[in-house]
């Protein structure tokens, strides 16, 4: 089965870090996390924004292969101060997307690879056939 993979448009993550955003596989997109960072790189310092800059991240991968947050059967967050966050957490994600429901796990981690961020957000998404 081939593969088809989506790098950054700039190709730091793909050259530095040596990964690719999304891998696609047969009628599977197999994404990377995306981390909440701003314009600048930065983390927001209200978590919400923060979750609503991941979702807006994975909103840009999945379009970068011709889908959209709708297109997600499946969904992984990572969550530095999980218990703290998870309610805002579920506002973002509601703000993107809806029933019928993907199935998610929630994880918290100690930490996350860009210093400050609280939460990650991987994906799994079903593409046209």
């Amino acid at each position: 089965m081939s593969q088809d993979h989506i790098r950054d448009p700039d190709g730091v993550l793909y050259d530095r870090f040596h990964f690719s955003q999304a891998v696609r596989s047969g009628n599977l997109l197999l994404c990377s996390g995306q981390i909440g960072t701003d314009a600048s790189g930065g983390v927001p310092a209200e978590f919400i924004d923060e979750a609503r800059n991941a979702w807006a991240g994975v909103g840009r991968v999945l379009a970068a292969a011709g889908v959209d947050h709708a297109a997600i059967i499946e969904f992984t967050s990572y969550h530095v101060g999980l218990q703290q966050s998870l309610a805002d957490f579920m506002v973002a994600r509601d703000e993107v997307l809806g029933e019928p429901w993907p199935a998610w796990t929630a994880i918290g981690v100690a930490e996350l690879a860009v210093p400050g961020a609280r939460v990650e957000i991987r994906v799994t998404a079903r593409l046209p056939d």
